[in-house]
């Protein structure tokens, strides 16, 4: 593929408010609503690349907020991405590494370009990836619930549906009896927990109880910035330990495995800075054996898209947090709208990232619109 360089001329900064069909909670809290930004970047020849925010309003998940997000797009991003012509998109991680941390303000753009480089290519993000499936398993991730009842009455719908596997947030003191519950109920199902670093040590023996429920991972049991009192934890433990919060870079990544701190990682695109740096965690853990899955942030079709592409690459062995359009809305803003087949999403064959943004839709639920030119 040609690499001519081109400038981005233009970025327009959509700033979104769209209801969710149902709350979600967390040991953080419960999201009713999702406040973020569609980044779209435009060419000089009229190529228009779509990108995601994927920083809640408050910072729960990490340090990032909506409003910082837009901050550091503004002030700091946009004047280094206009500053000179791209060969590719792999560049734009590199010229941002001035500004610390803020990967989600980073990731969004980044997406953006991306995906309008894959649109000049005249390929599917997937394969502008070397991404080498054409269709992603999917897996659902269920908020804490009210009842164990209520929650066997969602794993119905979403197991009839064709999941693949199913995680469940836990929380101290809505753990192993839950988890005994869904066992004796679905006990061939593919079942992870998700603890969103609600533990610390001295819950060991309460996190090892789970050992006998046959779980594919407990994804990031203790705080979210840590690697090393994790290793400790996965030398008691039996199940798995996935890290999420804790690898936002390649750094993160080898130390953790290196260390024995995991033996899965979820990777987010947001949460380790974008795409790039994605493809270069992937690239390691494969190298090292150490299988990885694509986590979901709530995201429009637009992120979801960019996260069906990651998804597509070999070393995203397990279902990710990919779900399908009407798992989380009333009506995405893009069309077609994701869908699920047999418990699969299939990727995209067409240029970027395979959807077209739904303009009437995207409108109805923007609150601002901000232009940035070079």
């Amino acid at each position: 593929m040609g690499m001519t360089p081109f400038y981005i001329e233009k970025v327009i900064l959509h700033r979104l408010v769209m209801d969710l069909k149902n709350p979600f909670e967390t040991s953080f809290g419960t999201f009713k609503k999702k406040d973020f930004f569609i980044i779209e970047a435009v060419d000089g020849d009229g190529n228009h690349g779509f990108g995601e925010s994927v920083a809640f309003p408050i910072p729960w998940y990490t340090e990032e907020t909506v409003a910082t997000t837009e901050h550091v797009i503004k002030d700091f991003l946009l004047p280094l991405l206009f500053e000179k012509a791209i060969q590719h998109p792999d560049e734009i991680s590199k010229r941002f590494a001035v500004v610390r941390r803020n990967n989600m303000a980073k990731a969004a753009v980044e997406g953006a370009v991306w995906d309008l480089y894959a649109k000049r290519q005249g390929v599917p993000l997937a394969v502008a990836l070397g991404g080498e499936r054409d269709r992603i398993e999917s897996g659902v991730s269920i908020g804490i619930q009210s009842s164990v009842s209520d929650l066997l009455k969602i794993m119905e719908g979403h197991l009839e549906e064709g999941y693949k596997r199913i995680k469940l947030k836990i929380k101290p003191g809505m753990d192993v009896d839950v988890i005994r519950e869904v066992r004796h109920h679905f006990p061939e199902i593919q079942l992870m927990a998700d603890a969103n670093s609600a533990y610390t040590l001295k819950d060991t023996d309460t996190l090892k109880q789970l050992d006998a429920f046959g779980l594919m991972m407990i994804e990031q049991p203790l705080g979210h910035d840590d690697i090393y009192e994790h290793s400790l934890l996965q030398s008691k433990l039996d199940t798995p330990i996935c890290l999420d919060e804790s690898i936002n870079s390649l750094t993160d990544a080898r130390a953790a495995v290196e260390l024995g701190s995991c033996r899965v990682i979820n990777l987010k695109i947001g949460r380790v800075g974008g795409i790039s740096e994605t493809k270069r965690i992937h690239d390691f853990c494969r190298g090292k054996g150490v299988p990885v899955w694509c986590g979901g942030m709530l995201e429009s079709g637009v992120g979801r898209a960019h996260n069906i592409a990651v998804a597509s690459l070999p070393q995203f062995v397990y279902p990710g947090d990919i779900s399908a359009s009407d798992r989380y809305w009333e009506r995405d803003i893009i069309k077609p709208p994701v869908t699920l087949q047999n418990g699969e999403i299939i990727v995209k064959s067409t240029p970027g990232i395979g959807y077209d943004i739904d303009w009437q839709a995207l409108e109805a639920n923007r609150v601002e619109c901000h232009v940035h030119h070079r």
